[in-house]
């Protein structure tokens, strides 16, 4: 009863403006990221999940007036983010790391938490919205990795290295009200602070009123400083895309960002496409007087010249020719459509960065042709490209795991410095068996080293590939020995065998 009171207070005082709210989350803090570019994020998001209002929701006339509906759509945001994804990373994929008992605990880490698929999943979310984050914490004594998408994250302050403060909002509702929660990770000095706030929002725009933490989240602390840090508590993952769209942002843009007016036509193409059946089927214009009743006078049964419940059929007033049947069907132009499409997703496959054909539409559907890929493809480079942030944010987000453990007391950080490597699937560029000619070939000729291929082959750290290399130096010696000994090859000083055969 207190607290009702208490609230119908607060209610009241807010309306009076006795209490401010906190009109925008911009406000809260010196953010310096533009608000406008989360309206890009949401309109990606829009894109991805397959309905964007402001394409999909279109007006056509009729002879009986204006009429809505919803525009057919390919969904290629989806496509595109889901193929460059799996082409990335999938469970082929390997991450090594050269100290033993680290890497042990780090995969038990990763397996715990399944981190092969849940990564896949959230870089396609990245390739389509321009960014994801994760987050290591603890809970119930074990390590947990929490993601979040782009439009959940808003960075606070960066380096040329790395987003080193943000704030992770998230809205939520409870009956009629909505409220925002609000997680700050910031730097006072030497500490790291974890704050966490609740706004009730009394407003479309508005962040709203300051309102209890416990009453939504009763295990969360508002506040937990650590002193130890040496980076931040989270990993931001972006596309390897300049941003064009803010170049003073640190935050990513999506890979089909300046691909809209192409991904816009796919769908005016495909619509088309979907309404050339209905809107070509067959018609054929009878007379008005055709469709009319006839009653036999002989038995007075009651009949049609034509069936009148048929769609084909379309009656007219036909005047002077009222006895002539007209077939009005069109011709569809299915291959006319067909083309369009295909010439459309051509240039979306440059644009995102896929090699000419990669995408096909057969009428059925949309093939991809990614399965074999060459090196010098662009395909190919693409991949690789964006190869390059993950394996860096990788090694980012070990450091932040080892950090968060070393906190909690669940795995101790190594003595020495360790190196962090991923070894990535391209067996859509080649097979195996090519791979390893090929840098059997390279050794022999004197064009790279042993060590740098085994790293190659097996997607070892340097460390990982001298420990090999030396196993297989001690293998060849033994078996030359044995072989040596065992077609009694072993000679004296004087050069006669030390036994001879009978």
């Amino acid at each position: 009863m207190f607290k009702n009171i208490v609230a119908r207070i607060k209610a009241v005082m807010y309306r009076m403006g006795l209490i401010k709210g906190v009109k925008k989350l911009a406000e809260h803090k010196d953010i310096q990221v533009n608000e406008e570019f989360y309206k890009h994020i949401d309109d990606w998001k829009a894109l991805y999940k397959g309905y964007f209002s402001a394409w999909h929701d279109i007006s056509y006339t009729t002879i009986s007036g204006t009429k809505k509906r919803r525009m057919a759509t390919l969904n290629m945001p989806k496509v595109v983010s889901q193929e460059l994804a799996t082409l990335i990373f999938n469970e082929r994929c390997e991450i090594n790391i050269s100290e033993t008992s680290l890497s042990e605990n780090i995969h038990n880490v990763l397996k715990d938490n399944n981190f092969i698929k849940k990564f896949q999943d959230y870089l396609e979310f990245k390739f389509a919205m321009g960014g994801m984050v994760i987050k290591p914490y603890v809970a119930e004594d074990k390590m947990k990795l929490s993601y979040v998408t782009a439009d959940c994250f808003v960075p606070i302050s960066w380096d040329h290295d790395r987003i080193q403060e943000a704030v992770f909002p998230n809205e939520f509702r409870r009956g009629d009200k909505k409220y925002t929660h609000l997680e700050w990770h910031v730097w006072e000095g030497e500490e790291y602070v974890i704050r966490n706030e609740v706004y009730e929002n009394k407003g479309s725009d508005d962040l709203g009123v300051k309102v209890s933490l416990k009453q939504f989240f009763p295990n969360l602390e508002e506040e937990t400083r650590i002193i130890g840090y040496n980076r931040p508590g989270f990993v931001y993952f972006k596309p390897n895309t300049a941003n064009n769209f803010d170049p003073a942002s640190p935050l990513g843009i999506s890979i089909f960002a300046n691909a809209l007016d192409t991904l816009h036509s796919l769908d005016i193409a495909f619509d088309s496409y979907q309404r050339e059946f209905k809107l070509g089927k067959k018609r054929i214009l009878v007379p008005d007087s055709a469709i009319k009743t006839v009653v036999d006078p002989e038995t007075g049964k009651v009949s049609r010249y034509f069936d009148a419940d048929d769609e084909v059929y379309q009656a007219f007033n036909m005047g002077d020719s009222e006895d002539k049947i007209h077939d009005i069907s069109a011709e569809l132009r299915v291959e006319e459509h067909i083309s369009a499409i295909n010439s459309l997703l051509n240039l979306l496959a440059m644009q995102v960065g896929f090699s000419s054909g990669s995408f096909t539409f057969d009428g059925d559907g949309v093939k991809t042709a990614t399965e074999v890929v060459s090196e010098n493809s662009k395909t190919f480079r693409t991949k690789q490209s964006h190869e390059n942030l993950i394996e860096a944010g990788i090694q980012e987000l070990v450091g932040a795991i080892v950090q968060v453990a070393e906190l909690y007391d669940l795995f101790e950080r190594p003595a020495k410095d360790y190196e962090v490597t991923v070894a990535f699937d391209d067996s859509i560029a080649e097979d195996q068996n090519a791979e390893i000619s090929k840098q059997v070939q390279l050794v022999t000729n004197g064009l790279t080293s042993k060590k740098k291929s085994i790293m190659k082959i097996h997607g070892f750290s340097e460390e990982e590939a001298e420990l090999l290399l030396k196993e297989i130096r001690e293998d060849s010696a033994t078996a030359t020995a044995e072989g040596i000994d065992f077609f009694g090859m072993n000679r004296t000083s004087g050069g006669k065998k030390n036994a001879e055969v009978s």
